[in-house]
């Protein structure tokens, strides 16, 4: 019986596009607004500002978490965290999910009562701070872009200031349109709105932030698939234990037990499996154990 762990050389920067210095600047300008929108939402009586503001609240939260997710991956491995600390960063995007869907339920709620017993609401005061958050929410944007898709908090911390972006033209709209209609009931409205456009977005981070913390099979591979190639490789009469995760959205990892053929090279059955599986699923870390037909696996002989 026989083991490869392929990939030990193989070295990548895990925070690749994660620009802390941009992450710093977009915390800088969204945490200022942050307040300014809050005292507007109160002195305004606007609801949807502080819909918008608890929004904007999460993608401060998810700026900080993302700079601390970068701090702490960079972390090496130890004697207790063998993996090292790279799930820090999908424990905290999970938090960051709750949290969204905490706040949009505040929302629904107060939106309701107002509903019920309409309040006047300054509608030029709600107007210049929502186009203020426009700028705000555009320069982030450009400032995270870069990031978006090397790491799950920076992709968090981008979807929702986009969505703000999104939530701050709505307020724009719906200031625009109490202003000339005297219609309050619009800002509880926009206030919902905001919160059913960010939802469905919150979901799909919580969903698979909830895949690698239960090391499923990452989005975008088919165990099947997989299956069916390395059989098909010469040498390779079957495999069993086939398990394929991820610590985080760009470190997958592969761990397989090949049966051997007949006369076939053990050395050059893992090296086909292992150049098949970085070239075709671009899976870079694997650990490959060859056996005999017939041959029991030996648990002792654990992947190290």
């Amino acid at each position: 019986m026989a083991h490869d762990h392929s990939g030990a050389g193989h070295s990548h920067d895990h925070t690749a596009g994660a620009n802390t210095k941009m992450l710093g600047w977009a915390l800088a300008l969204t945490s200022t607004y942050l307040v300014a929108e809050v005292i507007g939402g109160f002195v305004f009586n606007s609801l949807a500002l502080l819909s918008d503001a608890a929004h904007m609240l999460t993608d401060v939260a998810a700026l900080v978490i993302a700079l601390l997710a970068i701090k702490m991956g960079k972390k090496a491995p130890d004697e207790k965290r063998t993996f090292g600390y790279r799930r820090f960063e999908i424990l905290a995007a999970a938090f960051n999910a709750v949290l969204l869907f905490s706040i949009a339920t505040y929302v629904f709620v107060e939106a309701i009562k107002r509903f019920n017993e309409p309040q006047e609401i300054q509608s030029l005061g709600m107007l210049i701070v929502a186009a203020i958050g426009l700028g705000v929410n555009l320069i982030s944007m450009r400032l995270l872009i870069a990031g978006k898709e090397a790491s799950f908090n920076v992709k968090g911390a981008y979807l929702e200031v986009w969505a703000d972006m999104i939530g701050s033209v709505g307020v724009i709209l719906g200031a625009l349109a109490i202003k000339f209609t005297g219609w309050t009931w619009v800002d509880p409205i926009v206030a919902v709105a905001i919160g059913l456009w960010v939802l469905p977005r919150t979901w799909i981070l919580l969903r698979d932030t909830t895949n690698v913390l239960l090391e499923g099979v990452p989005r975008g591979l088919e165990l099947a698939q997989v299956r069916k190639e390395i059989r098909s490789l010469a040498g390779v009469t079957g495999l069993h234990d086939l398990h394929i995760w991820s610590t985080s959205n760009d470190d997958v990892s592969c761990t397989v037990h090949v049966t051997l053929g007949g006369g076939a090279d053990a050395d050059s059955v893992r090296q086909s499996v292992s150049a098949l599986l970085e070239a075709r699923f671009e899976i870079h870390h694997t650990a490959i154990q060859t056996e005999s037909p017939g041959e029991p696996c030996d648990p002792e002989q654990a992947h190290e």
